[in-house]
């Protein structure tokens, strides 16, 4: 299915487990450039971010209304379109199965979704051990984002700066462990319905993810019969290793769907 013609929607970028907006970098803006100036709108799910004193829900459903509410309380009312990635992206097809009223089109990006893959797909079994220490042993700042940028980047080449500007950050706005538990628990539980919500949706793959298997998105894909594009060189974090690839794939699936309408 492609995207919908329509309302000129502001798009709404929800970041993975322990992100927040920060994370993001410069792909906002590149983002709204390569939409044609479209209005971006990042949000920090509750635990993480600004709102790290917040405590976690424990449930993606929870998150779902979070989301709701703070959108309408900025003043602005749906339709939406949302893009996300990892646990991001399993609020945003929540959010798109029980209100799908509300969101014009759904970008997901390297998620895993209960029941169509199996725990040790949805994170690679190597990865347990640095996951846990992290959210756990509290192995120091800039330890825990040398970690998270090894599991989540194949591109070093275009990560320059990012991890100072990253340990920087986790000393400001820290994530508790409590807090990280709690996300994972949220992520683990959480089962999408079997049938595609009734919202256009983009799934964007990296075909070296080294956090999260691949073939996640691709049976997602699959099951809910969606259009599916695999980078072949990014890793998980693909907003982060290729923007310009990202923003360029949405572009085309918006502008494919306003040609079909």
């Amino acid at each position: 299915m492609s995207a919908a013609s329509g309302t000129d929607a502001p798009w709404i970028l929800l970041r993975g487990l322990t992100r927040d907006s920060h994370h993001w970098g410069g792909f906002p803006q590149l983002f709204s450039e390569r939409l044609s100036g479209a209005r971006v709108l990042t949000l920090d799910l509750p635990g993480n971010g600004v709102l790290n004193a917040q405590p976690s829900p424990l449930r993606v459903e929870a998150v779902v209304a979070y989301c709701r509410a703070e959108v309408q309380g900025r003043g602005l009312a749906p339709p939406y379109r949302v893009l996300a990635m990892s646990l991001g992206a399993m609020v945003t097809a929540a959010w798109a199965s029980e209100y799908p009223q509300e969101l014009q089109a759904c970008v997901l990006i390297n998620t895993s979704l209960r029941p169509f893959s199996p725990f040790h797909h949805r994170m690679r079994p190597a990865n347990y051990p640095s996951v846990l220490r992290m959210a756990l042993a509290s192995p120091g700042p800039r330890a825990s984002e040398e970690t998270v940028l090894r599991l989540t980047s194949r591109m070093p080449q275009r990560t320059g700066g990012v991890l100072d500007d990253w340990t920087a950050w986790r000393l400001r706005y820290p994530v508790s462990a409590a807090n990280a538990l709690r996300q994972i628990i949220a992520a683990a539980r959480y089962q999408a319905p079997r049938q595609a919500p009734a919202v256009p949706i983009l799934i964007l793959n990296s075909a070296r993810d080294g956090l999260v298997d691949p073939r996640c998105s691709q049976k997602l894909a699959q099951a809910w019969q969606c259009p599916i594009e695999i980078h072949p060189d990014a890793g998980h974090d693909l907003p982060l290793d290729d923007g310009e690839w990202v923003a360029q794939r949405v572009r085309e699936w918006m502008e494919a769907g306003r040609s079909a309408a």
